[in-house]
């Protein structure tokens, strides 16, 4: 059997870094890491292949060699797994189809010739599938509402794709979140009870990225990595810990958690000593109204700037999540962000419009009040909203403008560097040599680029400057937080453009 993999394109997104990798020569941010796992509960017999269109085009004949082929994707994918599936009709090979994208919206592909859906986790309905495809009796349709162990999860079949196009490998610890944010679908997905990964199996994940050659960041993709914290800080943390030490440290850690690391003292050095430097909090929003609305229980009553400069404290980079559009918001909520981001030295600050995915609370209420529109595109920071907000549309959509040209325009975005790096303790783990040779193309392109070529060149070279002489240990990273600088600027740009576009399109049919 004949299986090919395909992990669709991505829309160029503040969340693709496409500009950024391009200092570094990589193609993508990350690998497909479900793909690759799923490669690894296939039968060992069966010839496989992986094609990333973020890496390498899909072509007909990679498609003919197949006799069956596996797609997996998240919403923002949607546009391009449209074109595969469509594709693959054409050449008349069979597709199964699985991943967020289709677990919570499959529906919306029935008429387009779909063979199989594999839906949920692929550790509870894989295996039903390959037996009765064993048996020529594949059903249409593999759902449970299971949330299975992952204890015998397999490690990823990293043999399948070239390293060197990632600038960041991945691997997962757990699955699942204890909250229940009102617009997250994370609960929906994976539970609100966090399933964990023995710390066996923790070895045996880095044992094999490291033997694939890889020395650099890796991001552990959890829903939210301090979501069972007895485990994390009495068996999982001390595992990495004596892992990275007896290796020299090959890998530096970033993940995703809630802002109430913060108020936990033994947890942070431990993620610190385990060589973790940054971590994704969705702060969401200042107003403390918005945070009772849609249940946001660890930002509640919190100082949240404060939490912040603790974590920047302790040696994180905290790289935040924002919304806007909800019904708590206020008329100033768009200044009292900016101010916040401005305040807080989050430089990563990532801001979109509040949607409401398919299944989570937010839908269901929006479905109530007949506030729903077309299905949400995946992609927050589009200007795009799946629902009537309570503010004026058009005024939340230029708040929004607002916000975005403000925190990325050089003036800003290089001030909030200056910010960050005045409360930043970088580690003392001997992490720069990992780092030196892998960022000197990226610093002579960011020093032509940035430096020469760009009309915020004066700011960067008072950073660069400045953190040479002042914080050298930061020095790499504030080359790398000037190159995502660039990066934001320009997809600002062209949203700006593609919405003032949309706009005048929008009045000419109207007229």
């Amino acid at each position: 059997m004949k299986i090919l993999m395909v992990y669709p394109s991505y829309p160029e997104t503040f969340w693709s870094f496409t500009h950024a990798l391009k200092f570094i020569s990589k193609k993508a941010a990350f690998p497909p890491l479900g793909l690759l796992t799923v490669a690894s509960m296939l039968p060992e017999e069966w010839e496989k292949k992986v094609i990333d269109m973020n890496v390498t085009p899909l072509t007909d004949k990679d498609i003919l060699w197949a006799d069956y082929v596996f797609i997996s994707a998240m919403v923002v994918q949607k546009a391009s797994v449209k074109d595969v599936i469509t594709r693959c009709r054409t050449l008349n090979r069979k597709t199964v189809c699985g991943g967020p994208l289709f677990t919570t919206g499959y529906d919306e592909f029935e008429g387009m010739g779909v063979d199989h859906f594999v839906l949920g986790e692929a550790e509870s309905t894989l295996q039903p599938f390959l037996d009765d495809l064993a048996r020529g009796e594949a059903k249409h349709i593999y759902e449970t509402g299971d949330r299975p162990g992952i204890e015998n999860t397999p490690v990823p079949m990293w043999s399948l794709i070239n390293l060197k196009h990632y600038s960041s490998l991945s691997i997962q610890y757990s699955r699942g979140c204890p909250f229940d944010c009102e617009f997250c679908d994370i609960v929906i997905l994976n539970g609100h009870i966090p399933r964990t990964k023995g710390h066996e199996q923790m070895i045996a994940e880095l044992d094999a990225v490291l033997d694939a050659g890889w020395k650099g960041g890796v991001f552990i993709v959890d829903d939210n990595f301090i979501g069972n914290k007895k485990k994390l800080k009495a068996e999982t943390l001390p595992t990495i810990i004596k892992w990275s030490k007896e290796h020299k440290y090959p890998f530096s850690y970033f993940t995703e958690v809630s802002i109430n690391l913060a108020d936990d003292e033994d947890l942070m050095q431990m993620m610190a000593d385990a060589n973790f430097d940054r971590v994704f909090i969705g702060i969401e929003t200042p107003n403390e109204e918005s945070l009772k609305e849609c249940n946001k229980i660890p930002n509640k009553g919190k100082d949240l700037t404060s939490a912040v400069k603790t974590l920047q404290n302790h040696g994180f980079e905290v790289q935040g999540g924002f919304i806007v559009g909800f019904d708590s918001d206020p008329a100033t909520i768009f200044k009292n962000q900016i101010t916040f981001i401005q305040n807080s030295g989050i430089v990563t600050a990532m801001v979109g419009l509040l949607n409401a995915p398919k299944g989570t609370k937010l839908y269901h209420r929006m479905l109530k009040e007949n506030r729903l529109l077309d299905d949400m595109s995946g992609d927050n920071t589009d200007f795009s909203m799946n629902f009537i907000p309570k503010m004026n549309k058009e005024a939340l959509v230029k708040g929004y403008h607002t916000i975005v040209n403000t925190i990325y325009s050089p003036k800003h975005y290089y001030e909030r560097v200056k910010t960050f790096l005045a409360e930043y303790n970088p580690p003392k783990i001997g992490k720069m040599s990992q780092f030196k040779f892998h960022l000197i193309e990226g610093f002579f392109k960011s020093v032509w680029i940035l430096g020469i070529r760009d009309k915020g060149r004066r700011y960067y070279w008072k950073l660069i400057l400045s953190t040479l002489f002042k914080k050298p240990r930061a020095f790499p990273l504030s080359v790398s937080l000037a190159v995502f600088g660039f990066h934001f600027r320009k997809m600002a740009e062209r949203l700006q453009l593609e919405d003032t576009d949309d706009f005048t399109a929008s009045n000419k049919a109207s007229a």
